[in-house]
């Protein structure tokens, strides 16, 4: 009789350290994107869809069964300590306002444009050291494969400033205008019409999760 090899489980393997921060994030209560009051921290986020714009209805209509707790983002993001970009110390992740401010430019950005209702999204948020912000930002990615991370890029993006404008329209802004610094970029060659047939091939692709869930039967 043959027998398979077992695998022991090992908590501190790379995934499964990243397993319990995504699976933290997902645990967290659901706010309302344009309503979240001020707070403290460092870390990583999600943003879901759950309004009725027709294209994005097959990852909204799993978020509109129970809005207090969506499934599948549109974007996962992080909020880095300030100067974690350059290589310096770790600092307490407490001490910041970054997560709250990345969170808040997400709002403003949505509130700019016309096509879409910041009351049609919600927001998980975790704050966490930043040694574990890009392991369990890089799963929530895998799992979910978010619409503004892969397909509809730019939403994240910030105003590059006067005498950079040479740069193509981000993606994000060609489907939803509205932001006055995008409006200054160059136009994109494809059009909206184009993007949203782009968009509904790509959510025609991907499998939608059962479960939010990273850890436990059929988290993945």
């Amino acid at each position: 009789m043959s027998t398979s090899n077992v695998i022991p489980f090992n908590p501190l393997d790379k995934k499964n350290l990243g397993a319990s921060v995504a699976e933290a994030l997902v645990s967290q209560k659901a706010h309302p994107l344009g309503a979240l009051p001020p707070f403290m921290g460092t870390g990583i986020y999600a943003i879901y869809y759950h309004g009725a714009y027709e294209p994005y209805a097959p990852i909204a209509k799993p978020n509109q069964h129970d809005k207090t707790k969506p499934l599948i983002p549109i974007y996962v993001g992080k909020a880095v300590p300030q100067g974690a970009r350059k290589g310096k110390v770790m600092l307490d992740p407490t001490r910041s306002k970054a997560l709250f401010g990345r969170l808040s430019e997400h709002a403003e950005s949505i509130s700019a444009t016309p096509t879409l209702s910041l009351g049609d999204f919600s927001c998980r948020y975790l704050v966490v050291d930043e040694i574990w912000i890009p392991l369990g930002e890089s799963l929530m990615i895998a799992k979910f494969s978010p619409l503004w991370n892969l397909l509809v890029e730019g939403f994240g993006n910030h105003d590059p400033g006067s005498g950079r404008y040479q740069g193509l329209k981000p993606r994000w802004d060609a489907l939803h205008p509205g932001r006055a610094w995008a409006e200054k970029c160059r136009p994109r060659p494809e059009s909206a019409a184009e993007i949203v047939r782009d968009v509904q091939n790509h959510l025609a692709s991907i499998i939608v999760p059962q479960t939010p869930h990273f850890i436990g039967p059929d988290s993945f």
